[in-house]
């Protein structure tokens, strides 16, 4: 149970409900996950909702997740049903050894999930890798890719914005095998005798459910008692062939130690489920020993994995930071301004009244495009110049719905930023508001960390699909501005937008050649990314891509690079397989060396 804020208490449910009671009566259920909810917990929204959706799913590498909590300083700690206590942190510094990261992402990648769970797989209707270019919906979507004769899995992270690779989709157990049971479709329909002489009771099982679930549903439903519940569990996991793949580790209880499910079937044979928390799909890697580095999965090595027969490079389609919640980004906003409004010492940096009715117009016009729609009134240079003068006069702690609102201006009015003559200045102003310097702390402050994402993620999406580089002056400044701080001090989150910024610049570098010195200056911060870049493969993808569409592009219009930067390029595309084992980075390593 957890007290809300304001409300009743809110209780869990296996039902995947959170229910809210309010004098004793039930007020509200929330709906959301696909499974039981095991544990609840009044958060501050602010802090773990981004825009007011999700920020993140956490994918644990275990059955359920059993209770959850947050400490005085932030993290989250959760306790799991393999008996482990986890605690997870956005500070950088409080963060495991490199090594203990990986051996628990591979732990997450040890997770099965059968290809019925999501759905019917044709493996000759899927994407090829280029679809990962395209950014997720919602945190925590699913998408699957063929890689040869491989489906691959990846999850939509949204706190990184980026596809982090989980698995690989395989057949279930049942499959193939559905059975009615009062007109609902089971992989399972066990016959359970209780006592002799009585009809023996049905226990229906989907592989794609939690087995404790399943036994909470099956005793509740004939009024056994709940003590059986480990019983039936392990009935199930002994006639389903376990969960787990490679590996006999007990579950447990993590408040009682009582044993829960113990996976001991082979690769091949083991069903997945769901996270009952989160919704997290489990997915089975190809059984081998686990690679330098990866996420989610132990990917098999090169001999056992045929690359896919489809190119990649060159990619012409840019990416963008685009999603938003409009109307929590605006209302985040008026909240600064009235604490601002109404504190004496303060009070001068308030909006004007003018200002809050081009901010209004901003909003309706944003709160169009993110939907998809054509917004009727077009914005104007005042509209720009009022972002400008807000970035320009806000104390730094409240700057970034500003630099967020500046984000989607750049994404969805670019055209509008140079027709209005307003593109230096409102670069100027963001690199100032952002607090970009050259000798950051670190760790950084949190708001100068999150100003400096905005800020990054602005230039990327400034630079689209149908930007025109034109001179190229201003590309340069953009670009000299992001080498100015060095890559290492960057976060996670910041060094995937400054790698979209550099991919973007190669897509449209396809459709308009770059000047030698501009092109210059592009490669040699492609080779700082590719040769820094040790811990998250969709960055270092990024850039990877980012190269090949540039030794492309000068390939295609004779003018190959300098010989240095080839040499340099080689060395470091030629290393980057044995950082990130993964399939799709072998494959395009590849295809870029065959460019040089």
């Amino acid at each position: 149970m957890s007290a809300l804020c304001g409300g009743g208490p809110m209780a869990p449910s296996f039902q995947g409900l959170g229910t809210v009671w309010k004098n004793f009566q039930l007020a509200h259920d929330l709906k959301g996950h696909e499974q039981s909810v095991w544990a609840v917990l009044d958060v501050d929204d602010d802090q773990y909702l981004t825009d007011g959706e999700c920020a993140q799913t956490i994918v644990h590498p275990a059955i359920s997740v059993w209770s959850v909590s947050v400490l005085p300083n932030g993290d989250i700690v959760s306790g799991s049903s393999d008996g482990i206590v986890r605690i997870f942190s956005e500070s950088e510094e409080r963060w495991a050894s490199a090594e203990e990261l990986k051996a628990y992402e591979d732990q997450v990648a040890s997770q099965a999930l059968p290809a019925q769970q999501v759905g019917d797989v044709k493996k000759s209707d899927l994407p090829g890798s280029d679809a990962l270019l395209t950014p997720g919906n919602k945190p925590g979507e699913v998408k699957m890719i063929r890689n040869g004769d491989i489906v691959e899995a990846h999850q939509w992270d949204a706190a990184s914005g980026s596809w982090q690779k989980i698995g690989e989709v395989v057949d279930a157990v049942g499959s193939g095998r559905k059975q009615l049971h009062e007109g609902k479709e089971y992989d399972y329909v066990f016959d359970v005798d209780i006592q002799d002489g009585v009809p023996p009771l049905k226990l229906p099982y989907n592989v794609n459910e939690n087995p404790f679930a399943a036994a909470q549903r099956f005793l509740e439903r004939n009024e056994l008692p709940l003590t059986y519940v480990d019983q039936v569990v392990q009935f199930i996991e002994k006639n389903t062939a376990g969960v787990n793949i490679g590996g006999n580790e007990e579950y447990m209880d993590p408040f009682t130690g009582a044993s829960r499910y113990r996976g001991t079937g082979q690769a091949a044979q083991a069903p997945g489920g769901y996270d009952p928390f989160t919704g997290g799909s489990r997915y089975t890697p190809v059984s081998s020993p686990p690679p330098a580095a990866s996420r989610y999965v132990s990917t098999p090595p090169a001999a056992q994995t045929p690359p896919s027969a489809v190119s990649v490079i060159p990619v012409a389609k840019t990416l963008s930071f685009k999603q938003a919640n409009v109307s929590a980004m605006q209302g985040k906003l008026y909240q600064f301004d009235d604490a601002l409004r109404n504190e004496i010492s303060t009070s001068g940096l308030a909006l004007y009244p003018e200002e809050t009715k081009l901010l209004e117009e901003m909003f309706a016009y944003l709160s169009e495009a993110v939907a998809g729609r054509v917004p009727e009134t077009p914005l104007k240079r005042p509209h720009i110049e009022t972002v400008v003068q807000i970035l320009t006069r806000w104390p730094a702690a409240q700057r970034f719905p500003v630099l967020d609102l500046a984000r989607l201006i750049s994404g969805f009015c670019a055209d509008l930023l140079t027709r209005s003559g307003m593109r230096g200045p409102f670069f100027d102003a963001l690199f100032k508001a952002s607090d970009w310097t050259t000798d950051l702390t670190t760790p950084m402050p949190k708001a100068q960390e999150t100003n400096i994402l905005l800020a990054l993620r602005t230039m990327a999406n400034a630079v689209q699909d149908r930007t025109q580089i034109g001179d190229g002056e201003w590309v340069e400044d953009t670009l000299a501005r992001a080498a100015q701080t060095p890559y290492v001090a960057l976060t996670k989150t910041q060094r995937l937008a400054v790698a979209t910024l550099y991919f973007n610049l190669s897509c449209v570098s396809l459709q308009e050649p770059l000047d030698p010195s501009l092109r210059a200056t592009h490669i040699s911060l492609l080779l700082q990314v590719l040769t820094l870049e040790k811990n998250d493969s969709e960055t270092a993808y990024r850039a990877l891509v980012g190269a090949g569409n540039t030794l492309y592009a000068a390939r295609a219009t004779g003018n190959p690079v300098d010989a240095a930067q080839a040499s340099a390029l080689r060395a470091a595309v030629s290393a980057l397989p044995t950082v990130f084992a993964e399939a799709r980075i072998r494959s395009v390593c590849g295809e870029v060396l065959v460019l040089l």
